[in-house]
């Protein structure tokens, strides 16, 4: 079988041939990969020279490089153009991996080796990336199983793998809930309030069909606008319900005990290493340090952000007693109440600023952004295979040479899960640049309009690209520092402090064009933008803060105790939530982050970058948000030294202090 997955790649910047990889070649790709991968650590374990930070640590860290390259690639298309047939290669693959994953972490005289130069390496001939990466080495060793019995061991395999099962399990379920059910709409009258290009949208899908009439899908471009401006209640109802349905209903892809097998294996796990919980296995390895700080972070969000959020819920009831003739708000009216809300308060109707977000001169507005910022160039190519004909590639410059690849996805389809994410095919190291992904669902172009964006999908993309900046940027010597390797409470700050760009009119100006005059949006809208930044933010801080609280319920020392999921979720999130429950939907059991990716026990990091981000954008506002000497020195104290050292370090570095909590508040208009 001729299967590039079995050798290097003789391709442009060594770029996936996406084109000649088959579903079949992934099984043999990564059996290849690890074989080569133990021999590998075989030679490191046979060294006979005394163990030192390169004979053991650098050899390991170069260990492995076609099994990381080819799983990269399997699990990142399972989440972007997955099949039936690339689902059940990825349930396969897992226990493969996991196994490969645990024959490194629990090989003893490895680990020993790995010990004695965390023991007895005199620290000072190390620098700090050097130091940072021994100290990771050892904990994930320890925290793998290193210190275990070999009866210990063994079960802490069978955990692992069954883990990466049900993870899987979880994420396919949702998936295949999400593509399984459609709005049919026959009736004109039936589309009442909803923006034209919304219409326009369902009406292709329709046609896709073969259908009459107009269809609506849980799909982000097609979901959010019909809740938001749907007249129709029942009909939002309908799809509500749809959407709080995923993975809770009476089928073979009801994901509640696919839950409690996860929640009750990650304790059973962190027990087995000597740990009270999962969360406190979690977050020993996280800026915030113990439960308690990210409880006492909560706790004290929620207590400034309640008596917002109650004065603009009942703001909320009085405008649709009075202006909708609704009395009892169900969650289904809240999107849509609040979007009539905004636009008597501030005059703001965020149709009216979609033609000014049309998705190509937003991205190469944003391009030019981080030119200014950092010095990247983006040149599209066609020369770089995709996995997908929509797929667009860019060739990253700086200072006139290449320095990484970026892929760009950016509408939804089947096989493509729902949300935005940021991934690379390849990391960055010493010798080695990045390839990076970002992959969003927008809204399609239609035959009479270009993807015109919501101010949200704006954001939204400023969003992940920030998070790719974090890949792209990256300079360290080894890829297990690299880019987004970091504590997960901070990986997000490079993400969401792109995000205030999208509000500062210097910023607008290179972006926000109307896509038939190529005006520049209005100094108006832009104030009016601000403004609405503002617009409950209490009860969006509390509906944020309710997901962080039921992470950590989910995976403290009592999660054991979870018989139902439902009842736990509502017992956990009431007092958080203005709308009444609604018994048929549960939100846990299409929770994808903390069940299918890595937000377990970390959901509050979101939060917790934002006290980060609004800190760090207060000095770009004091000294200009394109100042060079402050972009400079994100760049080389964030962006590129990616897990090199200890965020609070890398963090004061560039800001000369710690974190003011207050500025997270000040910026949302909470103080």
């Amino acid at each position: 079988m001729n299967n590039p997955l079995l050798s290097h790649f003789n391709t442009p910047f060594e770029a996936a041939p996406f084109s000649k990889i088959k579903t079949e070649h992934f099984i043999p790709g990564l059996k290849h990969g690890i074989e080569i991968a133990l021999k590998e650590i075989d030679t490191i374990v046979q060294n006979t020279e005394t163990p030192s930070f390169e004979n053991t640590l650098e050899a390991l860290e170069n260990c492995g490089r076609l099994i990381g390259r080819n799983s990269s690639l399997l699990f990142n298309l399972n989440s972007a153009e997955t099949s039936d047939a690339l689902q059940k290669v990825a349930q396969e693959a897992a226990p493969l991996l996991t196994t490969f994953q645990n024959d490194i972490r629990l090989n003893e005289t490895l680990f020993q080796r790995i010990q004695y130069v965390y023991e007895k390496e005199y620290r000072e001939k190390l620098d700090a990336e050097q130091l940072t990466l021994l100290e990771k080495e050892y904990k994930g060793f320890v925290r793998n199983g290193g210190l275990l019995d070999p009866a210990a061991k063994e079960k802490l395999r069978v955990i692992d793998t069954e883990l990466a099962q049900l993870s899987l399990s979880f994420g396919e379920h949702v998936l295949s809930d999400t593509q399984a059910y459609h709005l049919h709409i026959e009736k004109e009258e039936e589309l009442k309030g909803l923006p034209a290009n919304s219409i326009e949208m369902a009406k292709q899908m329709a046609d896709q069909k073969e259908m009459s009439g107009w269809i609506f899908t849980l799909d982000y471009p097609s979901y959010v606008p019909f809740m938001t401006y749907s007249e129709q209640r029942e009909l939002r109802k309908k799809l509500s319900l749809a959407s709080g349905k995923r993975g809770f209903q009476d089928n073979d892809r009801n994901n509640t005990e696919v839950i409690l097998k996860i929640i009750k294996l990650r304790k059973e796990r962190a027990q087995l290493l000597g740990y009270e919980s999962h969360v406190a296995f979690v977050l020993e390895e996280r800026m915030a340090q113990s439960e308690k700080n990210v409880k006492s972070f909560l706790n004290d969000l929620s207590e400034k952000a309640h008596p917002a959020a109650k004065k603009e819920w009942s703001a909320m009831e009085a405008f649709a007693a009075e202006n909708l003739k609704l009395t009892r708000l169900e969650k289904w009216d809240t999107a849509f109440v609040a979007e009539k809300l905004k636009q008597v308060e501030f005059d703001l109707n965020e149709q009216e600023l979609k033609p000014y977000f049309p998705l190509d001169k937003v991205l190469n507005g944003l391009f030019e952004i981080v030119e200014k910022l950092y010095g990247l160039r983006f040149h599209k190519t066609i020369e770089i295979d995709t996995y997908q004909e929509e797929v667009v590639v860019y060739e990253v410059k700086k200072d006139n040479q290449f320095f990484a690849l970026l892929y760009t996805d950016f509408f939804p389809r089947p096989g493509k899960r729902n949300g935005a994410w940021m991934t690379s095919y390849r990391s960055q190291k010493k010798g080695q640049r990045p390839h990076v992904s970002i992959v969003c669902n927008f809204s399609r172009p239609t035959k009479t309009q270009p993807s015109l964006l919501t101010f949200q999908e704006v954001t939204t993309l400023f969003h992940e690209f920030g998070h790719a900046l974090h890949g792209i940027l990256a300079n360290t010597n080894y890829s297990g520092l690299s880019g987004t390797n970091v504590y997960w409470d901070f990986v997000e700050l490079p993400s969401q402090i792109m995000e205030n760009w999208c509000y500062e009119p210097q910023a607008l100006a290179l972006f926000a064009k109307h896509y038939e005059t190529d005006e520049i949006i209005p100094q108006g809208y832009i104030e009016k933008i601000k403004k609405a930044a503002h617009f409950q933010q209490g009860l969006q801080t509390l509906r944020q803060l309710s997901f962080g609280y039921l992470d950590l319920s989910f995976h403290d020392k009592d999660a054991h105790l979870i018989k139902e999921v439902k009842a736990h979720e509502k017992k956990q999130i009431s007092a958080l939530q203005f709308t009444p429950d609604t018994p048929e939907n549960c939100m846990s059991t299409s929770f994808s982050h903390i069940f299918q990716g890595g937000y377990a026990a970390g959901y509050y990091s979101y939060k917790w970058a934002e006290v980060l981000d609004a800190d760090a954008f207060e000095l770009f506002l004091e000294k200009g948000i394109f100042d060079p000497e402050t972009a400079n020195s994100f760049m080389e104290n964030i962006l590129s030294k990616g897990g090199t050292e200890h965020p609070m370090d890398l963090y004061k570095r560039f800001r000369g202090k710690e974190p003011d909590p207050a500025a997270l508040l000040r910026r949302a208009g909470l103080t």
